[in-house]
């Protein structure tokens, strides 16, 4: 359904947002989750539709830097904030150093969860950055540093991204070798 078409109906809301660094304009029905108006108004799939309920990561994305389950918001919240998904990590034609460790150390096989796992890893490399603690950080009262971000914590960070392939290993190698080459 066109824009236009769409406006003509009582109940749709026009949301600005600025997706991968461009300013983008939707109009959707208010129930739309920022999923499905990705995917759906905007063409941007690399963002996956797994289990539509907030319990497998594959849909996260980031908000202004956060990382988020598309899957459990709503694209009018987020009228003029920043979103990145999948498509918006690579700068001209260069993959961001977590895709690049992907595909390095084969952190993937069906690649359903790739993109979520990804986001997730880039999302908790800067939280881990940011000196925020986890459920397996020993000391909890210090700043935490991006040198402790240990196999152990990157599995606890990243525990809200399933792979049904198990691929944990290696998404766990993949995300320790980015942080390694910073």
């Amino acid at each position: 359904m066109s824009e236009n078409s769409k406006r003509e109906f009582v109940g749709f809301t026009t949301v600005s947002l600025v997706v991968n660094d461009e300013a983008r304009r939707i109009v959707v029905e208010p129930r739309t989750t920022l999923l499905d108006a990705l995917r759906d108004e905007l063409g941007l799939t690399g963002t996956k539709k797994a289990c539509d309920r907030g319990e497998c990561g594959a849909c996260t994305v980031h908000i202004d830097g956060r990382r988020v389950l598309s899957c459990m918001t709503l694209a009018a919240m987020h009228a003029g904030k920043r979103i990145a998904t999948i498509e918006g990590l690579e700068r001209n034609g260069v993959l961001h150093p977590v895709q690049t460790a992907f595909i390095e150390h084969d952190g993937f096989q069906c690649g359903f969860c790739t993109s979520g796992q990804i986001m997730s890893a880039v999302a908790m490399i800067a939280e881990a950055k940011a000196g925020w603690p986890s459920a397996a950080t020993d000391d909890i009262k210090r700043q935490f540093t991006l040198r402790e971000l240990s196999k152990t914590e990157i599995r606890e960070r990243m525990s809200g991204n399933l792979c049904r392939c198990a691929c944990y290993p290696n998404i766990v190698d993949a995300i320790a070798e980015a942080v390694e080459r910073g």
